[in-house]
């Protein structure tokens, strides 16, 4: 439990530095999505109505999903979030590869969801994944190579287009991606 919580927090303060690190100029807006939710009591024979904060399946996607309203400033966030959720999980135990790729899919899909320029979030989820690593001592170079693969795959599920928008976006933003892509 506390390796969760730990996980958590990390990701959030992440979150939080890449917020005050790309919306210095934009201002700030805290969005809560609200729902209500109706649950059965143990004899099923009474709802109880409660409105309460919906909980995301992910801190990445709960980031995201907080900050549609500020619009293109949400990608000058995804290198600082991207970071603290890699940092959080590998230091609950998480392994490297899995940390990178899946912080780096779910801001590539949530990315798309919003509506925002994949390959410029692909960029940034990738620089911050590879942050993420670098600070708790991974190794950078897989780091790169997964972040990189976990960003085409992400986009290969969303559509061709997407795919050579990742592709031209890495070549160009990312040292090294261009060598990387040929790889592959």
């Amino acid at each position: 439990m506390a390796k969760i919580i730990n996980s958590l927090v990390n990701g959030i303060k992440g979150g939080v530095k890449g917020a005050i690190d790309g919306t210095a100029d934009l201002g700030s807006t805290i969005v809560t999505s609200v729902k209500e939710v109706t649950l059965k009591t143990i004899e099923g024979t009474k709802d109880i109505v409660v409105k309460g904060v919906q909980v995301p399946a992910s801190i990445v996607q709960g980031t995201f999903e907080g900050l549609t309203n500020i619009g293109k400033g949400v990608i000058d966030l995804v290198k600082g979030i991207v970071n603290g959720a890699v940092q959080g999980a590998m230091e609950s135990g998480v392994d490297q590869k899995d940390a990178v790729q899946g912080s780096v899919k779910q801001a590539i899909y949530s990315a798309k969801n919003l509506g925002l320029d994949v390959g410029s979030v692909a960029v940034e989820a990738v620089k911050g994944s590879i942050n993420g690593v670098k600070q708790v001592g991974g190794d950078t170079i897989s780091a790169t190579k997964n972040s990189i693969i976990a960003a085409i795959e992400a986009a290969g599920e969303i559509s061709i287009e997407s795919t050579e928008a990742v592709k031209n976006a890495i070549n160009e933003g990312i040292d090294g991606g261009r060598d990387i892509l040929k790889q592959l």
